[in-house]
């Protein structure tokens, strides 16, 4: 395998559109850009995959080649990898990079720095990507929200430790939802909506239960909004609407441009990747 200089294309990125600093760089990948074959190819015939985890099956190799391109695209060296667990431990990326470089792995699902040059990274392929950062580029964090995470809080701890970082208070923060299961594909039973409402603030409870639809099929069956739900707890720790982006995909339906674990169980796996420059 050659190791060019080969750097993701902008179409091979999904690009949180916010007005914030412009020390504030962050992308999310997609299947495409990288060598991976099949099954982890780039979703057209011929065009290879750029599949980020190692315990997809995919050849380390290929792997460690598309973590290459996606770094290179960030002009930086090394990225906090996370050995994300759905949970709710949330880690400095700074420390999580000096543990990779000591052969440590860090169990947790999500990352925060205030330091430039250091980037905060989750893995998803159908859980959601929520990324962080202030207005003035003090501070940023990724954080991985399945919907365990989503309901442990994985999202309001992630974004209130971004806030201590930055010294502003969470209302003042961005969020960006990145690529994840649509509210017409992400099939739950009632059990995740009983533990949705019963972890929401009483004065969101009604539009918790709001964010599950009945499928019409077999009983007790909902198609959950978890970028409703991800919105919801934002709110809880004071982001206002306008201050939250994305949003607007669905891994599981945009087959040519996604990896989807729910869709083919044998994926990839993208990254949300956020940092900051000096």
């Amino acid at each position: 395998m050659t190791h060019d200089a080969a750097r993701l294309q902008s179409k091979d990125c999904v690009v949180p559109q916010w007005n914030v600093s412009p020390r504030v760089r962050a992308f999310v990948t997609t299947r495409a850009g990288g060598v991976s074959d099949a099954p982890y190819d780039g979703g057209r015939p011929g065009a290879g995959g750029l599949n980020l985890g190692f315990s997809s099956g995919d050849a380390p190799e290929a792997v460690k080649e598309n973590r290459r391109r996606a770094l290179a695209s960030t002009g930086l060296r090394h990225a906090a990898w996370l050995e994300q667990i759905h949970g709710t431990q949330v880690e400095d990326a700074h420390a999580v990079i000096e543990r990779l470089a000591a052969g440590e792995r860090t169990r947790a699902d999500g990352s925060v720095t205030d330091r430039a040059g250091v980037v905060c990274v989750v893995m998803t392929a159908d859980c959601l990507p929520v990324l962080f950062c202030d207005d003035d580029g003090r501070a940023v964090g990724a954080a991985h929200a399945g919907w365990r995470g989503l309901v442990g809080g994985i999202v309001e701890k992630t974004g209130e430790r971004v806030a201590t970082l930055a010294g502003v208070p969470a209302s003042k923060l961005n969020a960006f939802l990145g690529p994840a299961i649509g509210p017409e594909t992400f099939e739950v039973g009632e059990e995740v909506l009983d533990a949705f409402v019963a972890a929401a603030s009483a004065n969101r409870r009604d539009a918790t239960k709001a964010a599950f639809t009945p499928t019409g099929g077999a009983p007790a069956k909902y198609f959950a909004d978890i970028y409703a739900l991800a919105r919801l707890r934002l709110a809880d720790i004071g982001i206002d609407a306008a201050r939250i982006h994305g949003g607007a995909h669905c891994t599981v339906t945009e087959k040519e441009r996604f990896y989807s674990y729910r869709r083919d169980r044998v994926t990839g796996r993208m990254a949300a990747m956020i940092w900051l420059t000096d």
